[in-house]
Order: structure tokens, then C-alpha cells, then sequence
């Protein structure tokens, strides 16, 4: 790493700790609809800082994420990571599997591969992915790709904390796969147990085409492939 970054890093981490970075903590609630069994989980929780000082870095792990195809499901189905992060994806069933996305610049195609430590993809630029199987119309994960430090995935409960925030302006940004996303103006510090709901609207498999943009076979032999 070129020394002028290192000085720019150490620079920022010395501002954020002259500043006195805060603590945020909070709840998210899924408003269910009447029959529906979604649970908490999923949840992912991210914060903006407003742009009136020094950016803080982002760090992107050594070790990539990891989402696992087993029993032709993703595991996690809800993911967030830095700009600049790399996601494997591990086969974990007796079939092929064909992980793909159509969305904008971080779109890939990891073609037919069977069970084992599988592919990656390297997300560069902020948003939401969209991944699904070529195989498997029912196999539906989301990747968030944020610019920013201050991330994370709520609990079972929905209960989240972010730790290490600028105090000042900014924004919590809220999502669940099957609500709209949330976005919340704040002013840190705050001690108080910070709220939000959600409200489920979308299905739980989105319509959606093959990579080739065509309907998805429903014949059964056309399936699986094993």
C-alpha cells in the first residue's frame, strides 16, 4: 500500500477518534400481513455519514463472504458487504448449480459448476444484486453493496447495533428483501433505542426471467441437473 494511503487512513482514524465516534442501537419490526409467516431475519442495517468531513475508510476482509447452495436454497439469502468485496459461492448439493445476476455493473455468471468450494464474484460497485440460479427458478439471494464502514444484519429479535460512528448528520439506511427500503435522517449522538418498521410487500420469489432472459422451463425433467 503507497505511503500517501496509509498517511490518508491514519489521518482519518485519528479525526474519528479525536471526534469521539458513538454508539447506535435499535429494533426493526416486519408489519406482517394476516397469514403471513415471515420471521425477522434478513434485516440488513447500514449507515451514511453525512459528507462534511473526512470520509471514513472501508475496509474490505482478506476472506471473502460466502453464500452457500444447499438443498437448492442460498444460504444466506440476505448479504451486506463493502465496495470491493468478493462473495463465494459454494455448492453444497449432489446437482449443478448456475449462479447469475443481471444487475447493472455488478452483473456475473459463474456457469454450471457442481458440489465443492465453487466461484466467486467481486462487487465494485455500490447497490443491490440480485442473484438467482439458472437451474432453479425458486433460488433467490440479495447482495448489498454499500460505501461505507458501518454495517451489519440485524438479529432474530431485530434487534441491531452499529459501533465506532462520527457524530453529526447522516443517514441509517434499512432494508429487507421483501419491504421497501427505509431511510432514516439521524443526528448522533443519541442514546435513545432507535425504532423502525418495516412493512412486508413484495413475495417472497420475485418474477423473474433465466440469464438469457427467457421463462424458466416448467417441464420436471428440466429441472435438476444432475
Amino acid at each position: 500500500m503507497k505511503t500517501s494511503r496509509l498517511l490518508a487512513l491514519a489521518a482519518a482514524a485519528l479525526h474519528a477518534a479525536a471526534a469521539g465516534a458513538v454508539e447506535l442501537r435499535g429494533r426493526v419490526v416486519l408489519e406482517k400481513g394476516p397469514g403471513d409467516l415471515e420471521q425477522t431475519r434478513g434485516v440488513l442495517v447500514y449507515y451514511l455519514p453525512a459528507n462534511d468531513g473526512p470520509r471514513p475508510p472501508i475496509t474490505v476482509p482478506e476472506e471473502p463472504f460466502r453464500i452457500v447452495t444447499v438443498r437448492k436454497e442460498f444460504t444466506p439469502r440476505s448479504l451486506v458487504v463493502p465496495v470491493g468485496a468478493t462473495v463465494v459461492f459454494p455448492n453444497q448439493d449432489n446437482i449443478l448449480h448456475n449462479v447469475f445476476s443481471l444487475s447493472g455493473a455488478n452483473r456475473f455468471d459463474l456457469g454450471l459448476y457442481r458440489r465443492g468450494e465453487g466461484k466467486m464474484a467481486t462487487f465494485d460497485a455500490p447497490g443491490v444484486v440480485r442473484i438467482y440460479c439458472n437451474v432453479h427458478h425458486s433460488m433467490v439471494a440479495y447482495v448489498v453493496v454499500v460505501e461505507t464502514p458501518f454495517y451489519t444484519i440485524a438479529g432474530a429479535d431485530g434487534g441491531f447495533t452499529l459501533s465506532g460512528l462520527p457524530p453529526g448528520r447522516g443517514k441509517l439506511m434499512v432494508w429487507h428483501e421483501r419491504s421497501e427500503p427505509r431511510e432514516i435522517d439521524l443526528e448522533l449522538p443519541r442514546t435513545d433505542l432507535l425504532d423502525v418498521s418495516l412493512e412486508i410487500s413484495k413475495p417472497r420469489i420475485p418474477r423473474h426471467r433465466n440469464k438469457f432472459g427467457k421463462p424458466y422451463s416448467r417441464k420436471r425433467g428440466d429441472r435438476d441437473y444432475g
